[in-house]
């Protein structure tokens, strides 16, 4: 990224390729489901509670790039591109260690894991099997989305896009051919559609890699660790990697309470939340995509020395991100009879669908905020207060609230889903006091000393 001025415009084009990447890694998932509902509703059931699992896992290596992103957007906005290399290199190993570390707890625990959560006996084996092919390319997904982070740092979101038009479109392929069998294919369910995932995964990251060497000066290289080991951006990159991994842990911990609680309403509860749940994701894709380019661009702000422009471009991409992410909300509450009947036919889903999407309304306000405001906040080195906040939130009003409505009052799934509201709310609340009053700045000007020292 070489352009000095970071208008509204600059950060739109930014976030347009990654909402498009977003939107496509969705429709896929949708396509999964789609293809799945059609082979068997256990099926969905299955990869519904197994991706409740394996996307703990994904998170906790997601955050460990979006250290990698930080400090590679700082050093870039400081014009350390050396810097960049050594970030990008330790990265890399702790990706690697503990994509392998998370790797054979999923290979060798998915079925007691999914007991803890309450999944129906009819649907543990599929959903272990699932589990257990998606996790023999975890640590390949995790290179890959580390890579992709680099690639953004740099301003490189087309490359990044069209690496995932490359990979998910492989996927749809796949998945058409091995989940139920056609072209003389076997009929696999949910097995095939972990391979097809597997697959996508590894042709994505070498795509993603010949970018990276092609198009950036970035490198992963061994040499980099070796003497003297670079235990300064080690320090760095675990002071915003650790802290975002735990309340990602902890989060990905409290929505498999909240399974657990659906889990004991049935099968309906159990498919409407499934198919809510990838709804929301469609709501709110635009303020991930925003806030990653905006997180890009606090970054180069904080390294360039540009501390007075942070506080506007912050505030406008939170109102971009309202916008779009309710006005998705009120077309999907809409049209919801004909969007929901895509995936079943049941009235009585449908009918709790509905219902669902219009506590979303609430939801989606509080997580608009939060998307951006946390992002920008770690951007700038104000990682513990945000951490705190998530950890407090969601466990004594995501989960206590919720369990307090649907559980204990009989609400069901419509309670459970006002208890995740409301915690986005209060923490949406907390980040926007916090970053109104200004304490932000210091830890932008410590992020700035640890680069010159």
């Amino acid at each position: 990224m070489e352009t000095k001025e970071f208008s509204s415009s600059r950060v739109f084009m930014m976030s347009l390729p990654i909402f498009l990447e977003l939107l496509l890694q969705l429709l896929v998932g949708n396509a999964d489901q789609a293809m799945l509902s059609s082979y068997s509703q256990n099926s969905v059931g299955a990869v519904g509670n197994a991706n409740q699992i394996i996307n703990i896992a994904i998170l906790v290596l997601n955050m460990l790039c979006t250290g990698a992103t930080v400090l590679a957007s700082q050093s870039l906005g400081a014009g350390d591109k050396r810097r960049v290399s050594v970030v990008s290199s330790v990265s890399a190993l702790l990706v690697l260690l503990f994509g392998l570390l998370l790797s054979a707890v999923l290979l060798l625990f998915p079925e007691p894991l999914f007991r803890l959560i309450s999944v129906p006996d009819t649907l543990i084996a599929e959903a272990a099997e699932y589990t257990r092919l998606v996790t023999l390319c975890l640590a390949v997904q995790g290179a890959y989305m580390l890579v992709c982070a680099i690639l953004r740092s740099y301003g490189l979101v087309k490359e990044v896009l069209l690496t995932a038009v490359v990979m998910n479109t492989l996927n749809i392929g796949l998945n058409a051919l091995l989940i139920n069998g056609f072209c003389g294919f076997p009929r696999l369910g949910a097995a095939g559609a972990a391979i097809s995932t597997d697959v996508s995964k590894v042709v994505g990251f070498a795509l993603a890699l010949v970018f990276l060497y092609k198009r950036t000066d970035a490198r992963f290289l061994p040499r980099l660790l070796a003497k003297p080991f670079p235990v300064r951006e080690l320090r760095s990159t675990l002071a915003i990697s650790l802290p975002c991994g735990s309340e990602t842990f902890s989060y990905q911990l409290s929505q498999l309470t909240i399974m657990k609680f659906v889990n004991r309403l049935g099968t309906a509860a159990i498919n409407t939340k499934i198919y809510c749940y990838m709804m929301a994701n469609a709501m709110y894709l635009y303020s991930v995509a925003i806030a990653q380019a905006t997180q890009i661009v606090v970054g180069y702000l904080v390294g360039r020395n540009e501390l007075g422009s942070v506080r506007a471009r912050v505030w406008r991409s939170v109102l971009a991100s309202i916008a779009v992410s309710e006005s998705l909300n009120l077309l999907i509450y809409v049209f919801a009879a004909p969007i929901f009947g895509i995936f079943t036919q049941d009235p009585a889903i449908i009918a709790l669908a509905r219902q669902i999407i219009l506590v979303e309304f609430a939801l989606e306000l509080g997580r608009s905020v939060n998307i951006t405001m946390v992002r920008c906040l770690i951007a700038v080195g104000d990682v513990r207060f945000p951490v705190g906040a998530a950890l407090f939130s969601t466990w004594f009003i995501a989960v206590g609230l919720g369990w307090l409505l649907g559980v204990h009052f009989g609400m069901g799934l419509v309670g459970l889903w006002i208890g995740m509201a409301a915690d986005e709310c209060f923490r949406g609340l907390l980040f926007v006091l916090r970053f109104r009053a200004g304490g932000w700045q210091r830890f932008a000007e410590k992020a700035q000393g640890a680069m010159h020292a």
